[in-house]
């Protein structure tokens, strides 16, 4: 998914109403989308297409069932680094990228330098990972973990602001 910003022009109404359709449901038919939005296909293909080079939409993908891939545990875990420099968090920055159970990482204000979102499988795979994973990439200190007993909500839906 691209995360490229272009200066853009003020979403309209129909815009908006296309990206709240299509977070709810991506693979929407352009005809059905133009039809729920008060469009006919073409113009509302144009639009999409224009939120998409804009990079408004950033692209689409399909969510998964974790439990169907042996990812039904849900961890975060805060991570604090040694030292604190440019060269250090890029270094750190570099190893996360490369981890496949890591969904997200965010370098954040406050007691810990990152918090880390990371799914796998069992309790037995969360110690394979933090001990000899996420403990061993560059510069890390410390760390806290949590281990999610229920999911309440996750979503990837932004809300987007009436005008």
């Amino acid at each position: 998914m691209r995360t490229k910003h272009r200066a853009q022009r003020e979403l309209d109404r129909i815009d908006r109403q296309i990206l709240r359709e299509l977070q709810e449901e991506g693979r929407l038919a352009f005809t059905e989308l133009g039809e729920r939005v008060g469009l006919s296909t073409t113009p509302c293909t144009e639009r999409v297409r224009r939120l998409e080079r804009e990079g408004v939409i950033m692209g689409y993908s399909a969510r998964l069932n974790p439990a169907h891939l042996e990812a039904g545990l849900l961890v975060f875990v805060e991570i604090n680094l040694s030292y604190k420099s440019g060269d250090i968090f890029e270094e750190f920055r570099r190893a996360v990228l490369k981890l496949p159970h890591v969904l997200e990482c965010h370098l954040v204000s406050g007691d810990f330098d990152y918090l880390i979102k990371a799914r796998i499988n069992e309790m037995a795979s969360y110690r394979k990972l933090l001990g000899d994973i996420l403990l061993k990439l560059p510069h890390v200190r410390e760390s806290k973990s949590y281990i999610v007993m229920e999911e309440v909500k996750e979503s990837l839906a932004l809300p987007v602001p009436e005008q």
